[in-house]
């Protein structure tokens, strides 16, 4: 216990010299899963606790005395992947140094689920029920420096609260903020650039001081643009604070020649302020933000920096598959590469904010993004679920979300709300417009949208309190003259619509609609990235039951939760992209057991096709091949003799079909533009896995406790070739400066442990995530599996 103290004094005295005000404070926390009378008191004995680092989730890890985090009797059921929630308690100890008495202490939580009561020494410092937004408290009064203070945290994920996996615990990062008296508020800082062209941008930073200093305050206020570390303009202002209050300094700076943030140019800028009493710096406080401007026509559709662009959009949950809903940095930016490379553009934060990293990513990326504020108001989705808080909630929740994120450029839209319940009630629709109005009041630079269902004229009313209206499931199959789109646009010219959702079944129809359409901007996919709860709709679909234990996922992302794309990505890529080329096979028998009872509107599955040519026991006879592809033609090959050529492109929906007499060998498709040959895609039958082979999607990380490297286990043949039918037990062992923290294998209806150091292949492959010690150095890691060859690799630790 005294190294952890003395460890923690370290770190802080150093980021205190160093003119940072900030430390992660991740490390060191005791964790207990279950009820712990008393442990709010500093006296309390935590000894026997496990020790735990954030992000953390229990949800997603094994159950006392099994190897499953799944139980069948789970109270969330099918909504929440039968996973387990429950109450949990942290508590860290840590000391402020003696010699920072008389500075303001902060502490600020990125993301809890849910319903959390924070203590400092013994008193209660604040609550929090909202698992989804930020919180921080003042804990000044209450921090004794130069002595051991106790933190601690009660978390209550109780009772059917959500319909989909939420996780457990403290998920998302800590901050430590120790400030002068005089200092930048939290979330303070408010960047707009109100005047955008190719040769001049005009900035606009607000920023709020607060003086909590036992006198009045001349103060000077400087923020200084960089770009690439070069100041490129500056900006000053000056305001006088009372005692004990806060105030408001507005500057102007004008940005010459600006590098604009787009999806193709995600360029970005800090702003550094500095606040002066005197000659005395009080306070230095850094933002990244972008210049850009957006722009809502039902004409001219959406605009970003003044040029057209359509919102290739999906939808997401904020689970990270195997690491449950640990949001760390690596986690969520990987999420973003993988959408970005799939040819998405636009991201809908469903149903809830996102953690501030993911924002971040996107930022640099050059992501769009839908930021979401709840599920449900006043009315319950679930008996224990937000609507029990709302009344009390909502505007600290909604500040929380629209001050936090802000200053994101990637951030274009404010969502209220996801289908909403009785939308056409007079009070839902006053809600709409309490909420609408007070984030136009805090930040009017976005225009305010929400995600309706059940579209009918009826819901005109509740329309008109929306700046963009959020359409889910408005496409109408793959017939225009079906779309609501259209029907709502002969009333009323005026409205600028989106897909806020959309079957992947109707994906044609869908974007069609966003194509020929001005007013349509665009679609967003249910979903994007799959997800762990509401288990089995991507297969099984509605009504769900409790009968459909063990599944778990979703099962209907585009890219499952390992991150490996599914036959629909390659789909949706051929509507979005040019030259694309995909290739795709329907089983002789289903993949998995249908459902007699699926309702027919249930249309979140895909066609069950593989990227498989290994079917042994079926040879000669007929299987049904399908080409995804945006190249005029498409020809087949199998074992280097042709099967004809078909046309793909739009006119027959972006792809051809074949009837295969099955032979093992090879198949190929070969796209074309014109007369010329652009691409291949090939399927090779496998012989019986002789080896593992590790790919790494990063080989060097940062030593810093919280990077990732993502290595993809496959079971190959002796020509390199995977198995696709490969489902052998796989082991691992790690050795250096790593621990493995989740493995997978994206089987909806694997129930096998996300902690342990094992995984059943699924489809040939299976996946290990390493995380790095604060300590540089070697990682090793060794997949072994009975009669197959070891695999290796290395990773650097630096």
């Amino acid at each position: 216990m005294i190294k952890r103290i003395c460890f923690i004094i370290t770190c802080i005295v150093m980021i205190l010299e160093g003119n940072a005000q900030v430390t992660l404070f991740d490390s060191g926390w005791k964790f207990f899963r279950g009820g712990a009378q008393r442990a709010e008191m500093s006296d309390y004995d935590d000894s026997k606790w496990r020790n735990v680092d954030l992000p953390h989730d229990w949800s997603i890890e094994d159950l006392p005395g099994t190897n499953s985090p799944f139980d069948p009797t789970a109270v969330g059921q099918v909504s929440t992947g039968f996973t387990v929630g429950g109450s949990g308690w942290y508590r860290k100890t840590f000391v402020i140094p003696a010699d920072q008495k008389g500075k303001r202490i902060h502490i600020q939580f990125d993301g809890v689920y849910m319903n959390t009561e924070y203590w400092l020494n013994g008193e209660s410092i604040g609550k929090h029920p909202y698992g989804y937004t930020s919180c921080w408290f003042d804990i000044t009064d209450k921090v004794k420096a130069g002595e051991s203070n106790v933190l601690a945290v009660q978390v209550k994920n109780e009772g059917q609260n959500s319909r989909w996996y939420s996780g457990s615990g403290i998920y998302r990062h800590v901050w430590l903020k120790v400030l002068d008296p005089i200092h930048v508020a939290p979330w303070g800082t408010y960047i707009t650039t109100p005047e955008v062209s190719e040769s001049r941008a005009k900035v606009v930073i607000r920023t709020e001081v607060e003086n909590m200093a036992a006198t009045a305050a001349d103060l000077r206020v400087v923020t200084r643009i960089l770009k690439d570390k070069s100041e490129i303009s500056k900006a000053e202002a000056r305001v006088t604070l009372n005692a004990g209050s806060p105030g408001e300094a507005e500057q102007v700076a004008i940005v010459e020649r600006p590098m604009l943030w787009s999806t193709e140019t995600p360029n970005l800028y800090t702003a550094v302020t500095e606040v002066y009493q005197g000659d005395r710096l009080t306070n230095r406080k850094e933002e990244k933000f972008g210049i850009r401007s957006i722009l809502f026509d039902a004409v001219k559709g959406f605009q970003l920096n003044g040029k057209p662009l359509k919102l290739k959009g999906g939808c997401i949950h904020h689970d990270n598959g195997p690491l449950g809903a640990k949001a760390y940095d690596r986690a969520e930016e990987r999420r973003v590469e993988l959408l970005k490379a799939a040819g998405f553009n636009a991201i809908r934060s469903s149903h809830n904010p996102p953690s501030p990293a993911f924002l971040d990513a996107c930022d640099r990326l050059g992501m769009l993004v839908i930021d979401e504020a709840f599920d449900m108001w006043r009315i319950q989705n679930n008996p224990h679920d937000y609507h029990l808080f709302f009344d009390e909630w909502w505007q600290h929740d909604i500040e929380s979300m629209v001050k936090r994120d802000r200053n994101h450029p990637s951030i274009i839209m404010w969502s209220i709300g996801n289908e909403i319940r009785e939308m056409e009630s007079a009070p839902v629709m006053a809600v709409a417009k309490m909420l609408g109005d007070h984030i136009r009041k805090m930040e009017p630079t976005r225009p305010v949208t929400a995600a309706v269902n059940n579209l009918r004229p009826q819901k005109d009313p509740f329309f008109a309190n929306l700046d963009v209206c959020g359409y889910n499931y408005a496409a109408g199959g793959d017939h225009l003259q079906e779309s609501l789109y259209a029907q709502d646009h002969k009333r009323l010219s005026d409205r600028v619509m989106f897909g806020s959702e959309s079957y992947p079944l109707e994906a044609f129809g869908a974007w069609q609609g966003v194509e020929e359409n001005p007013y349509v901007i665009g679609d967003f996919v249910w979903t994007a990235f799959d997800y762990i709860g509401e288990a089995s709709i991507g297969w099984r679909g509605y009504w769900q039951e409790s009968s459909f234990y063990p599944w778990n996922l979703a099962y209907c992302g585009d890219i499952d939760i390992c991150g490996w794309r599914r036959p629909q990505s390659y789909y949706r890529e051929a509507l979005w992209r040019e030259n694309t080329l995909g290739l795709f096979v329907k089983p002789p028998v289903p993949t998995f057991p249908l459902n007699p009872n699926k309702q027919s509107w249930s249309k979140w599955e895909w066609h069950d096709v593989l990227p498989d040519w290994n079917w042994k026991g079926y040879e000669g006879q007929p299987l049904e091949v399908s080409v995804y592809s945006s190249f005029d033609q498409a020809e087949l090959f199998l074992n280097g003799k042709s099967l004809g050529k078909k046309a793909t492109g739009k006119a027959n929906k972006y792809e051809a079909k074949w009837q295969v007499r099955y032979s093992s060998g090879e198949l190929k498709a070969v796209g074309y533009r014109g007369k010329k040959d652009v691409a291949t895609s090939v399927l090779r039958t496998a012989a019986e896995p002789v080896a593992l082979k590790l790919l790494a999607d990063r080989p060097v990380i940062n030593a810093d406790g919280q990077d990732l490297s993502y290595v993809t286990v496959e079971l190959v043949d002796e020509k390199g070739n995977k198995d696709p039918k490969a489902d052998n037990l796989v082991k691992f062992e790690i050795e250096g400066n790593g621990t493995i923290v989740a493995v997978g294998n994206a089987n909806p209806m694997s129930i096998e442990s996300y902690q342990q150091h094992q995984r059943t292949a699924w489809q040939g492959r299976c996946l290990v995530i390493v995380k790095s010690d604060v300590k540089a150095g070697t990682i090793k890691l060794r997949a072994v599996s009975a009669g197959l060859k070891t695999g290796e690799i290395t990773i650097e630790s630096k």
